[in-house]
């Protein structure tokens, strides 16, 4: 069956040409996942109503330039590809044509804002968004080419030795909440780790040996949720699904890691790492930790960070960018953690040992 993600070889192959110029830990990485790890591969996808490439997006980022990333700045990934050695994160695969990548090659980015691990999960919503398995299409068109290009062993070797980052699952439990499907919900939990594993192994098979996985937040307590409760408080149902979801996902790396030879990985808890945060607040220097830096009303969360939004001046010592994302602060600390972190939030090894692997 033909590729539709297939791209010029001459292009690429310019581009491995630069492949030893960077100094990292690892080869490359490539990120999967949604709007959490999203450098701007929506920007490219005309129809799609999740984006964020305009303002107030963006607002710390050089320039003030909206990128397409849900948040201020920086995300996550963008923090961990430093933290790892390279100069910047990798760019959105459908930039491609990008002269841009002819400078500097340390994998792509494939994750897209509003996907999940169903392939139907946000197409209501936004309209047009890249689910997991597409991404990983995505991923094995590269794969095919560089092939051609370095031939089997060392595209092998190259791969196995790149680190995956994948961010994904949130989209995929806000729908079943939101739709009081009459699915119980250990089932939908079991389905969706079902889907996960499905993806996996497509992956793993494809050659990905370094998994570098983060679970899901306590999403019941971001601030477009917590409108939903009198108090003001966290919807714990929602933080419920996200605890059990960390808990089979758990089981299901265990799995994998004795069924495929070499697989190494590290979990990041997601939840641990943000109820930390939410209780502790001061002690990583935040103040607010409930409302949204960039929104209107109640909580700054009753409609999406716009240019005629209110915006907050205190950015770092917010939790919350809009009423779903991180501020750039959050995701520096997420990055922090899920690279350097013991056992309490990440297992069985963190990020950096992850490289030495």
């Amino acid at each position: 069956m033909a590729n539709k993600w297939g791209f010029p070889l001459v292009l690429l192959s310019l581009v491995i040409a630069v492949l030893n110029l960077a100094e990292a830990a690892v080869p490359a990485i490539f990120i999967l996942g949604d709007s959490t790890a999203d450098v701007g591969t929506n920007n490219f996808l005309p129809g799609s109503m999740a984006r964020a490439d305009f303002p107030y997006n963006g607002i710390d980022f050089p320039n003030s330039t909206p990128t397409g990333r849900f948040s201020n700045g920086l995300n996550t990934a963008d923090f961990l590809a430093k933290l790892f050695g390279f100069e910047k994160s990798p760019k959105p695969f459908l930039s491609l044509n990008s002269t841009s990548l002819l400078k500097w090659f340390g994998g792509f980015s494939f994750a897209s804002g509003g996907s999940g691990l169903f392939d139907t999960t946000g197409q209501r919503m936004t309209k047009s968004c890249i689910p997991l398995a597409e991404q990983i299409q995505q991923f094995s068109s590269v794969r095919s080419n560089l092939t051609a290009l370095m031939g089997p062993v060392a595209t092998e070797t190259y791969i196995s030795k790149s680190l995956f980052f994948i961010s994904i699952g949130s989209n995929d439990i806000f729908e079943y909440y939101g739709s009081n499907s009459s699915i119980p919900k250990e089932q939908f939990l079991s389905s969706l780790v079902v889907a996960y594993e499905n993806h996996l192994k497509t992956l793993l098979n494809l050659g990905a040996r370094k998994l570098g996985i983060i679970s899901i937040a306590p999403i019941g307590c971001c601030p477009a949720q917590r409108l939903f409760n009198a108090t003001g408080g966290c919807i714990e149902e929602l933080n419920d699904h996200a605890k059990a979801f960390h808990s089979k996902l758990d089981v299901l790396m265990n799995k994998l890691s004795a069924e495929f030879q070499g697989l190494k990985y590290s979990l990041g808890n997601a939840f641990e790492m943000t109820i930390n945060v939410i209780q502790n607040p001061l002690a990583f220097n935040f103040t607010q930790v409930e409302a949204a830096c960039c929104g209107t009303g109640k909580l700054n969360a009753e409609n999406f960070c716009k240019p005629d939004a209110n915006l907050c001046s205190n950015r770092d010592q917010y939790l919350f960018w809009d009423q779903v994302h991180p501020t750039q602060a959050a995701y520096k600390l997420a990055a922090v953690t899920l690279y350097g972190g013991g056992p309490q939030f990440v297992t069985p090894i963190n990020f950096a040992q992850l490289a030495k692997v």
